[in-house]
């Protein structure tokens, strides 16, 4: 699903930026200029997704048993889309609640059904803590988290990353800080996930060739 899908869903005006990217083959782009990931000794991987987008959904099952095979020297992070929506930027922070809270495992194929067969609006504080209550051990402490300066700085984080790295469309996996790939360029989910592949093979002998 791309930005302007998700906007028109959310019933707000908006104007798309030209991205700032240019096409190296027919399966990634090549960001200009490249972003410094978090931790320089790490190939960083990051998967742009929201719990709105049937095709994040699609998805999450393939990257969840992908990752857990990366290596040691990649470093993965999904990053929710919220591309100055409101009604994602709640979204995000639910998935940043579930993650820091430990629950993520347990609430993430919860939370596509819940926004999109149930239409819960689950970017909603008192529809967060009505849905979590018997979902998670603690929901008092979950919503606490929720709430927090650090999952509202996470959000604003994932907004600027996203800008960043000129994501339009979701769900889009980032590699090195320079390199996006989706279903869109690749052909399918499973062939998004072949290109990171070798693109983090790729980054790898670069910096074994320094």
């Amino acid at each position: 699903m791309n930005r302007r899908d998700a906007l028109k869903l959310a019933g707000l005006a908006f104007t798309l930026p030209a991205a700032n990217v240019a096409w190296a083959n027919e399966t990634y782009q090549v960001l200009n200029p490249a972003q410094k990931g978090d931790d320089p000794s790490k190939i960083e991987v990051l998967e742009f997704f929201h719990y709105g987008c049937p095709h994040c959904r699609d998805f999450d099952p393939l990257i969840t048993d992908w990752k857990k095979k990366l290596p040691a020297d990649v470093a993965f992070r999904a990053v929710p889309a919220v591309w100055n929506n409101p009604q994602l930027a709640g979204l995000a922070r639910l998935y940043y609640a579930a993650e820091i809270s430990g629950e993520l495992g347990a609430l993430q194929s919860a939370i596509f059904v819940a926004v999109q067969d149930e239409k819960r609006p689950l970017f909603n504080e008192e529809q967060v803590r009505e849905w979590v209550t018997g979902k998670v051990a603690d929901p008092a402490r979950f919503m606490e988290t929720y709430k927090s300066f650090g999952v509202g700085s996470l959000v604003q984080r994932s907004d600027q990353l996203a800008r960043a790295m000129k994501i339009q469309g979701v769900p889009s996996v980032v590699v090195d800080g320079r390199f996006v790939t989706s279903a869109s360029m690749s052909g399918s989910h499973e062939n998004t996930l072949k290109v990171a592949d070798e693109l983090i093979a790729r980054v790898r002998k670069e910096r074994e060739g320094k």
